[in-house]
């Protein structure tokens, strides 16, 4: 059973941060063999929200919750992480509904715009998100923008 929090990065302990960071650097830089600039001064803007989920002490999926103006025109969620050894249960759906939830609760009757990996396209449609772009390259992986509009 996974346990939810939502934070803004002043509430983040120094343990949950290095928690958030180490699993996202372990999916992203490390697991896809992508050198990105993963602090990218977004983490801790105004309004932005971590949702961190928990199995025991263990943090195994994350999102980054923004307000309108930080990534996109709209609300937006980035940095979509689940460690290697969680995945395949069905958490990505659960973080994802998690995810759209608190951003319904945050951002009342708000678009929420993506750039997801090319791959996950499917798994986005299936929460009623729509593709937005054409196929580009964002640190040498196929991406696309999707938007779930309100």
């Amino acid at each position: 059973m996974i346990t939810w929090q939502l934070k803004p990065f002043i509430e983040l302990t120094t343990i949950q941060l290095y928690q958030l960071l180490k699993l996202r650097v372990d999916v992203f830089v490390v697991e896809q063999q992508c050198p990105y600039p993963e602090l990218d001064d977004k983490d801790h803007k105004k309004g932005v929200y971590h949702l961190l989920g928990y199995d025991c002490d263990q943090l195994v999926a994350c999102t980054r919750l923004l307000p309108k103006g930080i990534s996109y025109p709209s609300v937006s969620m980035g940095r979509v992480a689940i460690s290697a050894d969680h995945r395949g249960g069905g958490i990505g759906h659960q973080l994802l509904e998690e995810s759209l939830k608190n951003c319904q609760s945050l951002w009342p009757n708000e678009s929420i715009e993506i750039g997801a990996q090319e791959y996950l396209t499917s798994f986005y449609i299936q929460h009623g998100f729509v593709k937005t772009s054409d196929t580009y390259l964002e640190d040498d992986i196929p991406h696309i923008d999707m938007k779930l509009a309100k």
